[in-house]
């Protein structure tokens, strides 16, 4: 049913958005997460950027941004000023363009992963919550290109993106979450693998055999350092890894799993002592994605990484949002409302998730996390 908000859920009682406020100042594939490892990658590989001197004017010129705040207005939650941060990253599907060898160009991208990354006060931890795509919730009124996208009941979560772009796609985590975003990131198929193979690839380590023919992984038991497409078949797969149940929670697991080897491999890699990688692998990112105004130039990115610089993988607590399957569509979930307002509550009152609030949740039971590192 729906909660306060509209929002359907498994459960009654959802908490609606807070008051209009401030914005905080935080100090100075097939589709699916290619985002959060966005972020991490984002923020290590731009620590030494104060060093590129001269380039920072090219570096500049390859990002792309969305004036977020000028869309939303002031119709948004309140600022929380206790010190830590809130970031919306996602990954774009767009068929368009180079991605279209993933699927047909069917006019539209959605955003079908997506990330709540809080960062703690003083910035030495995080929590990261995974929405899956296929969530049942209400769908906020947005405006694009100055008109305006209608709201819905029932509606997957990846279609905010879709029909009303970034700012769309905020509104709807805004509006789930109670929680102002401070920032948003996205990157799309194409960036995602440039970005791992200007890395030089990431390592991992698996269990048993993956095989898909879906995302084109074959992968035999044992250590490997993946390229870029084979990064983007880790990332997509659901149905070759023993043990998923092959739905999209099972993948998020997997998502997450990547996330931590990928920061690991970013902080291994060599790229701050190395001034060519260092250069190729920015030039890459910036590239590849997409940020809110606030964030669109290479001086607010180092700024960011240079804050984000102590969390490691060790500190970061990844959780997929309480939900139960869908009673009249098994192929989708709705949110577990008392649950999610744990999850929701801690966040925005900067403390850590309680193990209490994923309990009974089907989204952490895909399984599939055991069989990679």
């Amino acid at each position: 049913m729906a909660d306060s908000n509209g929002t359907a859920t498994a459960e009654s009682g959802t908490r609606g958005i807070r008051a209009t406020g401030r914005r905080r100042r935080a100090p100075s594939r097939r589709r699916r997460a290619l985002t959060i490892s966005l972020c991490a990658l984002t923020s290590a590989v731009l620590l030494g950027g104060a060093g590129l001197g001269y380039v920072y004017f090219k570096l500049n010129g390859n990002l792309k941004g969305v004036d977020i705040n000028a869309a939303l207005g002031h119709d948004r939650p309140q600022n929380v000023d206790n010190g830590s941060m809130d970031i919306l990253v996602m990954g774009s599907d767009s068929r368009a363009g180079k991605n279209g060898e993933y699927g047909k160009d069917e006019g539209g991208a959605r955003s079908d992963t997506a990330m709540v990354v809080h960062v703690f006060k003083g910035h030495k931890k995080a929590s990261v919550v995974s929405i899956p795509r296929d969530t049942l919730i209400k769908r906020p009124d947005c405006t694009k290109d100055g008109r305006n996208v209608p709201g819905a009941q029932r509606t997957m979560f990846n279609t905010a993106f879709e029909v009303g772009g970034p700012a769309c796609a905020v509104k709807t985590v805004e509006s789930i979450s109670g929680i102002r975003m401070d920032h948003f990131i996205e990157v799309d198929f194409s960036g995602f693998k440039k970005l791992i193979d200007a890395l030089g690839g990431v390592d991992i380590t698996t269990s048993k055999a993956i095989d898909d023919n879906k995302s084109h992984l074959h992968l035999q038991p044992g250590k490997h350092t993946l390229d870029g497409e084979q990064s983007l078949g880790l990332v997509r797969t659901r149905h070759g890894v023993p043990g998923g149940d092959g739905s999209d929670l099972g993948r998020i697991q997997l998502q997450q799993t990547f996330l931590k080897a990928l920061m690991n491999q970013v902080k291994n890699v060599g790229v701050l002592t190395n001034p060519t990688k260092l250069y190729d692998v920015a030039d890459t990112a910036t590239k590849a994605i997409t940020t809110d105004t606030d964030l669109n130039s290479v001086s607010e990115l180092t700024g960011l990484a240079k804050s984000l610089g102590s969390i490691g993988s060790n500190n970061i607590d990844m959780v997929t949002l309480p939900v139960a399957y869908d009673t009249a569509n098994p192929d989708r979930v709705v949110p577990l409302t008392k649950h999610g307002k744990q999850v929701w509550d801690a966040l925005r009152n900067d403390r850590d998730i309680p193990k209490s609030a994923l309990k009974g949740s089907a989204g952490d039971t895909g399984g599939t996390s055991r069989y990679v590192k």
